[in-house]
């Protein structure tokens, strides 16, 4: 069976090292105009998470972006010729204006479209001192509205002292209607404010401003903008100003155009391949190339898995082209992503690969995230719908289980990638939402043992009680059976190690008094606020490592920020147990604000910040390339025997330096930083419990009870004590490919 066309359902487990530390950048094998390395621009400052133009947006951009960042200005004007740092000419946009000035709302023509509104030439700098500066987009936070006053251009300057400053001039026309000169006032400020670009979608502006700097002046980048959109001067539509960039070259020195000029989508929104010769076309022109639109929290293509840095590294690195700068509204990942760039020897490949097992009715183990099948696959729509039962020892809503279905029957099903984030109309892959095929637990384990790229399997092992109780399978057995029937519990004929892994404390004493020759994992499903020295000791007795939710770690106020840090991790690693950290998603929706809707810098907020050992993840290739990228030093953790990794650039050597760990810039943020920012105090409510060793104790596991032929499943109920598990029952999703990396923490 080839192992690209199997899909198992399973988790992944990325062990991590990080730190801190400055990072340089090489600049010797870029594809842009100049051979240096992509400028990272920061729209606005950090507007993906503060209010764009704000001191605190461009203030965190320049700490998290890699030097040389540029800072980006929209520059509008006001009644009084001041130039103010504002991503609108109607302030009602992002600022409190309305409620300063309710009735100065006017309308205006806006390059021949009547627009109504609060304008900025119809405020003095002074009025504006009154007015503070909002979110501009309504899905993010509003926790920063009204705070923040809006700046002038010289008080970006003067306060934030950027490294390079970027003013984009987005409507010169309508100012010159207005009596109001935005080249004059470019003039006049560059006496005392370093412009180092100046961007406009107005061929006439650039006639205005042409040889009026000097020979040491800012670069001139025209941007353009919707393909059908109609440029003022010329009435000719953006597109066809892109076949004469001969003509742009005359006044402007680069271009700046949206990322769909180079990458389109399709109506299902995957990529038209292969990319356009936009890039290659003005580079043989002689202008450089800026792309705009970057922006963590929106959904895009398919193709890069709601990944980010994959989405920046197929504009900077994709073999065939670098284009010169990207404008991003988190400028943090457009810096993780132009520093990634250089690593060529990222995988998808795993470690360790996970199964979580099921019980098909005739006994057989099998792979798959979830034991009601209609999670998963399309049953429903299928004859066996009508196999559907109530077992609440499972769930408290119907299902239709693995158990209920012989597994030639299970085969016939067509599996389904499940999508969490429906209700944000976000779906994963709609184009192999129904690829792939269960496999047996023995076609998992042979998969594994035959791969020369693989150290480990990790088997998870739920449903015991139920299912020898009230089914008359024993999961525990078949899996050791399993693991004897391919020649895993010989040690001689195969070095892959196996670790087991359950939420119940039985399941796994179960497997020690049977076998030691496996590792086990205890699961810590519930979401904690500690974890007593009692149920440390006892977790100790049977399992060698831990693995908790996220918000055990980071638990969250109730509008998505970090309240604080927990010290559950700090209390299970004095006692020697490593701790992994679930469920991580590249979907922004999954993230905290703190994260800046960027996984890469959510792994690595867990792994440098809180010390965790590990990630379960959805998305393996995310966290394999962040460890592609800051391999752990050589060091041999006691319970996980590390294998070799071999890279194509050996640490970070083919950035110029020997560093092998995360730049100044991905500092963790310490926790609750943003809600102290604001003087949020959350509200009263109960904490997280402390897990004890209540919650640990379980009784033995209940012999094996014959199922009667007449029963159907669901029907009987039990005296005796089931087994507590850890936390709430969670059905993970089917049809992933998993990754448990042995990269370990000093």
């Amino acid at each position: 069976m080839g192992a690209s066309r199997v899909l198992l359902c399973c988790v992944v487990l990325i062990q991590l090292f990080a730190g801190q530390t400055d990072a340089q950048r090489s600049s010797s094998r870029w594809q842009t105009l100049s051979g240096d390395a992509p400028l990272v621009i920061a729209r606005g400052g950090f507007s993906g998470l503060f209010p764009d133009s704000s001191s605190i947006a461009y203030g965190f951009a320049k700490q998290t972006s890699v030097a040389g960042a540029a800072l980006w200005c929209d520059v509008q004007l006001t009644k009084d010729g001041a130039g103010i740092c504002f991503p609108d000419l109607k302030l009602n946009n992002a600022s409190t204006v309305e409620d300063v000035y309710p009735n100065r709302q006017k309308t205006y023509s806006v390059n021949g479209v009547s627009t109504q509104g609060w304008f900025t030439i119809d405020f003095s700098l002074r009025d504006l001192s009154d007015v503070k500066l909002n979110r501009g987009i309504l899905s993010r936070s509003e926790k920063f509205n009204g705070i923040y006053p809006i700046l002038t251009v010289e008080d970006v300057t003067t306060q934030i002292k950027p490294e390079s400053f970027w003013l984009n001039v987005q409507y010169d026309a309508f100012y010159a209607q207005q009596n109001l000169s935005m080249s004059s006032f470019l003039i006049s400020a560059s006496r005392t404010v370093s412009i180092d670009y100046i961007s406009s979608p107005e061929v006439n502006f650039f006639k205005k401003i042409a040889g009026r700097f000097g020979r040491n002046g800012p670069s001139f980048v025209f941007q353009f903008l919707g393909k059908e959109d109609f440029e003022p001067t010329t009435n000719r539509t953006y597109d066809s100003i892109l076949s004469n960039l001969t003509f742009v070259k005359t006044f402007a020195s680069g271009i700046l155009v949206p990322k769909s000029y180079i990458l389109p989508l399709d109506d299902n929104q995957y990529l038209v391949l292969p990319p356009k010769s936009l890039v290659l076309d003005a580079h043989k022109a002689g202008l450089q190339v800026y792309v705009s639109g970057f922006v963590n929290d929106n959904d895009i293509a398919h193709d890069y898995s709601s990944d980010p840095v994959s989405e920046y590294l197929s504009f900077v690195d994709n073999g065939n082209f670098s284009v010169d700068g990207v404008l991003s509204d988190f400028p943090i990942t457009a810096s993780a992503s132009i520093d990634m760039a250089y690593d060529k020897a990222i995988k998808d490949g795993a470690d360790v690969i996970d199964c979580s097992v099921q019980m098909s009715s005739d006994g057989k183990p099998f792979c798959s995230s979830s034991i009601d099948l209609s999670n998963i696959t399309n049953i429903a729509q299928t004859s066996f719908a009508q196999r559907s039962t109530h077992v609440p020892e499972i769930s408290s809503n119907d299902g239709i289980y693995t158990f209920s279905l012989t597994w030639s029957e299970i085969q016939t099903l067509k599996p389904a990638i499940s999508n969490p984030y429906r209700a944000y109309n976000m779906f994963r892959n709609p184009n192999e939402k129904n690829s792939g095929k269960f496999i047996l637990l023995s076609e998992f384990l042979s998969l594994a043992k035959n791969s020369t790229s693989l150290s480990g399997v990790l088997i998870s092992v739920e449903k015991a009680v139920y299912l020898r109780e009230k089914q008359g399978l024993d999961v525990v057995k078949a899996v050791l059976d399993t693991l004897t029937e391919t020649g895993y519990s010989n040690g001689s004929t195969t070095k892959t190690k196996v670790m087991i892994q359950s939420t119940n404390s039985s399941v796994l004493v179960d497997f020690k008094k049977q076998s030691s020759k496996y590792e086990t994992v205890y699961k810590v499903e519930e979401k904690i606020g500690d974890i007593s020295d009692s149920a440390i000791e006892d977790i100790k007795k049977f399992a060698n490592a831990v693995v908790i939710v996220k918000t055990s770690v980071f638990p969250l106020f109730d509008d998505g920020f970090i309240i604080r840090q927990t010290n559950v991790v700090e209390k299970l690693h004095k006692s020697k147990l490593p701790v992994y950290v679930e469920l991580f998603q590249n979907e922004f929706v999954s993230q905290p604000f703190d994260f800046f809707s960027d996984p890469t810098v959510e792994i690595n907020s867990y792994v440098s910040g809180a010390g965790i050992d590990g990630t379960i993840t959805e998305f393996p290739f995310t966290a394999a390339r962040y460890k592609s990228k800051w391999p752990p030093p050589n060091f041999q953790n006691p319970l996980t025997t590390m294998r070799d990794f071999v890279f194509s650039c050996a640490g970070n050597r083919c950035l110029g330096t020997k560093e092998t760990i995360p730049p100044q810039y991905m500092s963790p943020v310490p926790p609750g930083l943003f809600l102290n920012l604001v003087n949020a105090i959350p509200p009263a409510q109960a904490p997280n419990p402390v897990f004890t060793d209540d919650d640990v104790t379980e009784p033995p596991l209940p012999p094996v009870t014959a199922k009667s032929p007449t029963s159907a499943p669901g029907t009987s109920f039990t005296n005796a004590q089931a087994p507590r598990s850890s936390g709430q029952t969670r059905l993970t999703l089917s049809l992933r490919l998993s990754v448990f990396a042995s990269l370990l923490l000093l």
